[in-house]
């Protein structure tokens, strides 16, 4: 199963490093984020980017039924949640690794609050990390997903009614997995973040759910005449002194 293929490589020396550096960004930007509820959709439960969160409830559906585990099970395209119910929603590569990615990036919106925010993490294709994609096999994590470009994500956002609040970059160093370069990811990412360069190999897109405000419809009423049902003070008075 996908979900546990990238598992796997989340827990590896490659893996680690990546999801140390998302985590430092993610956390800086869900620690401004408050409400009641917090749902992370993510290419694998084993993970929790959300920890950290102000928000008292979070969410994590498993993608399996495990024996001895009493977590509830879903299906990222199908959430069991209420319509405009969840204040937050993070989605950790699930556009990456997923068969429909307009389907699941519909039903998040379908269950985010107006007005409530979402942080999207995904690969970007225009970076170190997409031109390696081009040399791998296909068949391995990550170089299996989608890496879906930011300009292509900006136009589903936007017929959704999802604003773009910030956009942030994040997996600077070079997409090897050799163990000298890897422990000096750390300088790297630092120095990517400091002069903010749009080359990392993942984005984090943050954007909120719009909402039109309903403008009241007046009606526009025609003046009525009124009939001359009485004759004019005026004439009344001539009438009387005749």
């Amino acid at each position: 199963m996908l979900s546990a293929l990238v598992s796997q490589w989340f827990q590896s020396a490659q893996g680690i490093t990546v999801l140390q550096s998302e985590r430092k960004i993610v956390n800086s930007l869900i620690e401004m984020m408050f409400g009641y509820h917090i749902l992370q959709v993510g290419c694998s439960d084993d993970i929790s980017l959300i920890s950290e969160s102000p928000v008292g409830h979070k969410i994590i559906f498993a993608s399996q039924f495990r024996a001895g585990e009493g977590g509830a099970v879903a299906n990222n395209e199908e959430l069991p949640l209420a319509n405009d119910s969840i204040d937050v929603i993070l989605i950790h590569h699930a556009l990456d690794f997923t068969e429909n990615s307009h389907r699941l990036l519909r039903e998040v919106t379908r269950v985010l609050r107006p007005g409530g925010q979402l942080i999207i993490v995904g690969f970007n294709p225009w970076s170190y990390w997409g031109l390696w994609k081009f040399f791998k096999r296909k068949i391995n994590i990550p170089w299996c997903g989608r890496f879906i470009s930011k300009r292509r994500l900006s136009d589903w956002l936007q017929l959704l009614d999802l604003q773009i609040e910030s956009t942030s970059y994040g997996l600077h160093f070079l997409p090897f997995k050799f163990s000298k370069l890897l422990k000096s990811s750390d300088k790297i990412e630092k120095f990517g973040n400091r002069i903010k360069s749009p080359l990392g190999g993942a984005y984090f897109i943050s954007c909120v759910k719009h909402v039109l405000p309903l403008t009241p419809i007046i009606p526009r009423w025609k003046p009525m005449r009124a009939r001359a049902t009485a004759m004019p003070a005026a004439e009344n008075i001539r009438a009387k002194i005749h």
